[in-house]
C-alpha cells in the first residue's frame, strides 16, 4: 500500500494513487465459466461472433453521428434528426450486445482502433458526402449487420444460446430492418409537386 507522511507519522489517506500498473486480469480471448448452464465451446463461440457484431454495430452507429454532422441540403433536418435518432438505438446495443459477451464470461472489444481493426464496414472518407451516398453507405453497412446478425441467431439457436438468440432477433434484427425502412424510403426518387402522368 503507498501512503505518504504528513506530520511524521500519520497516512494521508484522501491522497489519490494515480500511477498505479498491474497485468490484466482476464486477458482477451480468455473465458471465465459463469454458472449460466451454457458449455464453455457454446460460450466461446458466441463470445466471438458477439465481438464481430459489436465491431459492425459501432462502426455504424459512428457513420450515423458522421452523417448527423455533415448532412446537408434541403432534407437536412429531416435527415440530421433521422441519424441521430438511429445513432441513439445503435450506441444502446452496443452496450447491449458488451454486456451480453461479459454475461458469457468473455471480454468484449471496447476501444475504438480494436472495433476498426475488426469490422467489416469499409471505412467512409473522412470529408463530407452528398446525401445520396451517405444513405446508400448505411444501407450498406445495415445490410452487413443483418447478414451477420441472421447467421449468428440460427447459430445460437442450434447451439441452444437463447440469451444471444433473443438479443439478436429481439433488439438487432428488428430495429436494423426499421432504419432500413426509414433510410430507403428517403432515396426513393418520386415527384415532389406534380404527380404526373
Amino acid at each position: 500500500m503507498s501512503t505518504n507522511a504528513v506530520d511524521g507519522n500519520v497516512l494521508d489517506r484522501a491522497t489519490p494513487l494515480i500511477r498505479q500498473d498491474a497485468a490484466e486480469i482476464q486477458p482477451y480471448g480468455h473465458l471465465v465459466r459463469l454458472p449460466i448452464a451454457l458449455s464453455e465451446t457454446v460460450c466461446r463461440e458466441s463470445v466471438e461472433n458477439l465481438n464481430q457484431l459489436l465491431a459492425d454495430t459501432a462502426t455504424l452507429r459512428d457513420l450515423y453521428k458522421k452523417h448527423h454532422w455533415q448532412v446537408l441540403g434541403p432534407t437536412f433536418y429531416q435527415l440530421h434528426r433521422l441519424f441521430d435518432k438511429h445513432h441513439r438505438a445503435q450506441s444502446r446495443f452496443v452496450d447491449l450486445i458488451a454486456e451480453r459477451i461479459q454475461m458469457l464470461g468473455g471480454i468484449s472489444l471496447a476501444m475504438a482502433a480494436d472495433l476498426a481493426e475488426r469490422t467489416l464496414i469499409s471505412r467512409p472518407p473522412k470529408g463530407r458526402e452528398k446525401v445520396p451516398v451517405q444513405i446508400a453507405r448505411l444501407l450498406q453497412a445495415h445490410e452487413i449487420v443483418l447478414k451477420e446478425a441472421r447467421t449468428m441467431a440460427r447459430l445460437a439457436t442450434e447451439r441452444g444460446d437463447d440469451g444471444t438468440n433473443d438479443l439478436i432477433v429481439s433488439d438487432i434484427i428488428r430495429t436494423n430492418e426499421m432504419q432500413v425502412w426509414f433510410l430507403a424510403e428517403h432515396v426513393v426518387e418520386t415527384p415532389l409537386v406534380r404527380a404526373g402522368d
